[in-house]
């Protein structure tokens, strides 16, 4: 983009490990925009729970995450199976979810005046957090080729799964993801779907890049 000639806000739902992240990452650093991974929120207050249990109440989420450094959210310790296991149970808690809401909307609507905008990807980004995003996007893939995925990223963590454990583990978080009462993961009408099954990360990001700068360029901003 050559002048911030106005703010952009893309927001992304996706199901675990279709590379939804890695996709939002790239958006985000071509574009200039503050880049949020909803989800790791949530795996922060995971970790909590499950490591630090006399901390784990409402008082104290709210002042973490009001102090919260988004750099901290990359910790490595996030990634674990267990941790996202936990993540999905707590993104069901009413309190715990409206405490996550307010820091996304923000950072939504309102990040630091150096960015153009803003990128959000998480399961309900695009009609719970940003309904009035710019673009939406739901990236998937096939469940096997993601749980491929995931227990890839996890032995180059130096990780000890297997396989079909992940597979079950996605199996379940998908599960629970799409059918719980309080934001369900779901692709709304105006969601463009990406499926990564067979792309490259280059050609994902090609591919949204080519969408975006369609639109920015009709509409002047490019």
């Amino acid at each position: 983009m050559k002048n911030k000639k106005k703010f952009i806000k893309v927001a992304i739902d996706s199901p675990a490990a279709a590379g939804a992240g890695t996709l939002a990452k790239s958006i985000s650093k071509y574009y200039n925009l503050l880049y949020l991974d909803t989800g790791k929120i949530y795996r922060m207050i995971a970790f909590i729970k499950i490591y630090q249990k006399k901390r784990f109440n409402i008082k104290f989420l709210k002042k973490r995450i009001k102090k919260l450094n988004l750099k901290k959210l990359q910790d490595k310790k996030l990634l674990s199976d267990e941790v996202g296991s936990e993540a999905a149970t707590i993104a069901k808690d009413r309190n715990i979810r409206k405490l996550v809401h307010s820091f996304q909307i923000n950072c939504a609507y309102k990040p630091p005046k150096k960015f153009n905008g803003s990128c959000l990807d998480g399961r309900d980004i695009t009609y719970k957090i940003v309904p009035d995003a710019d673009f939406k996007f739901f990236v998937t893939a096939n469940l096997k080729i993601r749980a491929r995925r995931r227990y890839l990223e996890l032995k180059k963590l130096k990780k000890k799964v297997s396989y079909s454990a992940v597979l079950k583990s996605i199996q379940k978080r998908d599960k629970s993801d799409y059918n719980r009462q309080i934001s369900p993961l779901k692709k709304t009408k105006d969601s463009i779907l990406i499926n990564t099954s067979n792309l490259s990360k280059r050609s994902c990001f090609l591919k949204l890049k080519k969408i975006i700068d369609k639109k920015l360029l009709i509409n002047g901003n490019l």
